[in-house]
Parts: structure tokens; C-alpha cells; sequence
């Protein structure tokens, strides 16, 4: 497989996990500094390991969400938590999946990501502008 093709498997999941508006923004936002990270996070995370077959988007969700939350990674959470919904997970599944960190990470680590999940939820939940 080529990185190309690596490179545009990944853009396709990552704009239908994110959303093609917070894709395009970002991309569009990379500068000759941050152009590199932002091409290999889409080939690597989004086009060679999202795309494998060994867990469902769901599944990665999760573990997403706990790997995120107990590395106090807030805006990365946010952007996770939206996406987590989008691939299925419930509200109540989330909260599951923060008390998980606060007790094998920390409760302050469970605390932030509460917070963090709240603002989430508050932004899918309002209106669209």
C-alpha cells in the first residue's frame, strides 16, 4: 500500500469520525510547520489503524476515550467525545468509560474529563448556527 493511499483512506475516516468541516478546517489551518504532523497523524492513526479490521469504530472510541482522558489531552477529549457519539456510544456509555479513568488513572484525570465531556455534549447539543 502506498502512503498516498494511506494518506486518503485515512483523510475519508477521519472526516467521517470528525466531521468534514473540522477536517477541512484543519487542514487548511496547517502551516509549513505543522504540515508534517498533521499528514502523518492522518495516514498513521486515521488511514493505517483506523482503518484495520480488528476492532469496530466503536470499540476504538473507547479506547480512545480512556487513553485520552488519562493522558489530560482536553482538546483532543472534546474532539473525541463528539466523535465517540458519532460512532455510537451513548452518553451513559461515555460516563462509564470517564468513572473507568478515574479510578485506574486518577480522579482528577476523571474529574477534567467530566468537565471536559460536559462541554461536548453542550456543543452537539446547540442549535446549529
Amino acid at each position: 500500500m502506498t502512503e498516498e493511499s494511506l494518506f486518503d483512506r485515512g483523510l475519508a475516516v477521519r472526516k467521517e469520525v470528525l466531521g468534514e468541516d473540522y477536517v477541512n478546517k484543519s487542514i487548511a489551518g496547517a502551516d509549513e510547520f505543522t504540515r508534517t504532523m498533521a499528514e502523518w497523524s492522518t495516514e498513521y492513526c486515521w488511514g493505517a489503524l483506523w482503518t484495520r479490521p480488528g476492532l469496530d469504530r466503536r470499540s476504538r472510541s473507547i479506547a480512545n476515550l480512556s487513553m485520552i482522558a488519562a493522558l489530560n489531552r482536553p482538546h483532543e477529549l472534546k474532539l473525541h467525545v463528539k466523535a465517540a457519539v458519532k460512532n455510537g456510544l451513548s452518553r451513559d456509555e461515555i460516563k462509564e468509560v470517564l468513572l473507568q479513568v478515574a479510578v485506574y488513572a486518577g480522579v482528577p484525570a476523571g474529574i477534567d474529563s467530566f468537565r471536559i465531556a460536559r462541554e461536548a455534549f453542550k456543543e452537539l447539543d446547540a442549535p446549529a448556527s
